[in-house]
């Protein structure tokens, strides 16, 4: 079947011509279903979509315009866009706006800054009170992440007196930190 007679078809649907609807679907609907089954991978669904299809085209002939682009084009277009319709009416709605005021917010309230705040003073007070090289050690362990052999190598100590180092001036932390 040539262009020129499917616009003949879909002109004579316009006016209502059964018969002509008939034939047009006869000869397009193996192409419309292909074009809905690609888009919607479902069989089931694309038959659906493809007897949706053709009621549109049968409300929406009149609107075909005759122009020297291809009639089967139009057919197409029809057919891709009402699968794309069914498939984003199968999406979720998006939740409403308000229902985000009931999300916590992870960060800490007012008052926990505070208090973090004064905690963190604390702390590097207490660290001020040990000697310059062991707050070097403890504040690169336990602030910047070093490992106990950098601290070591850093500091032309070994490793194990590192470890003690850093054992005691955290008990000295802590008695700092009870006072």
């Amino acid at each position: 079947m040539t262009p020129q007679d499917i616009t003949k078809l879909i002109v004579r649907t316009s006016m209502k011509d059964r018969a002509a609807f008939d034939l047009l679907y006869r000869q397009t609907s193996a192409k419309l279903f292909g074009v809905c089954l690609r888009v919607l991978n479902d069989r089931g669904e694309a038959e659906e979509a493809l007897q949706e299809v053709f009621v549109k085209i049968w409300t929406k002939a009149d609107r075909f315009a005759v122009s020297d682009l291809s009639p089967i084009s139009w057919l197409v277009a029809i057919a891709r866009n009402h699968a794309i319709d069914r498939i984003r009416a199968r999406r979720k709605p998006a939740a409403d706006i308000d229902a985000a005021l009931d999300v916590a917010d992870p960060a800490p309230g007012p008052e926990a800054m505070v208090v973090a705040g004064g905690e963190a003073e604390r702390v590097h007070h207490c660290l001020d009170e040990l000697e310059k090289d062991r707050a070097a050690a403890v504040r690169g362990a336990y602030l910047n992440g070093e490992s106990y052999a950098e601290l070591a190598e850093r500091h032309g100590v070994p490793l194990n007196t590192m470890r003690t180092w850093l054992r005691r001036s955290l008990l000295k932390l802590r008695e700092c930190l009870e006072r």
